[in-house]
């Protein structure tokens, strides 16, 4: 199985074994629904048993856990989720599979992509310390088995 990393465990919330997650994955409606499994750093596995969003959090609870005295020992710890399962069109691409590849601009390559941050709600690739939005705009193609991102109308930003 090929994991993913979807969010980490910050906290729990009431008495009643919910937990809350932050996570800044982009396909949660693929992954948070009732029935998934999840797993631990220890590869533990957790069914989803209920789900709901509370602010900026994604709050779940596990089936067979009901109290806060079970779910503690998970604070502080990453949830994974098995990619093959995500089912991603040919069009969608995890951040991570992005991240290292070789960055193109008119045939010359300008860098490796270092990271991928969101500001405002949106993506922005970092390479070599400059923020590119990530979007069609700006996006020619990404090859994810040629190791390559093709950028387009950059006139200005680089």
């Amino acid at each position: 199985m090929n994991k993913v990393k979807i969010g980490v465990i910050v906290n729990t919330h009431g008495i009643k074994g919910e937990i809350r997650i932050i996570s800044k994955f982009d396909y949660k409606d693929r992954v948070f629904i009732v029935g998934n499994t999840l797993y631990t750093d220890s590869n533990e596995e957790l069914k989803i048993d209920s789900y709901r969003r509370h602010k900026n959090y994604d709050m779940i609870t596990f089936n067979g856990i009901n109290d806060i005295k079970d779910v503690l020992k998970y604070k502080g710890k990453y949830v994974y989720f098995d990619k093959d399962k995500l089912n991603l069109n040919s069009n969608e691409y995890l951040d991570d599979d992005l991240i290292g590849l070789d960055v193109y601009f008119n045939n010359e390559l300008i860098g490796k992509l270092d990271d991928i941050e969101l500001n405002a709600n949106r993506k922005l690739f970092v390479i070599n310390n400059k923020l590119i939005p990530y979007n069609d705009n700006f996006i020619e193609s990404i090859d994810l088995s040629n190791n390559k991102i093709v950028l387009k109308n950059l006139e200005g930003l680089i």
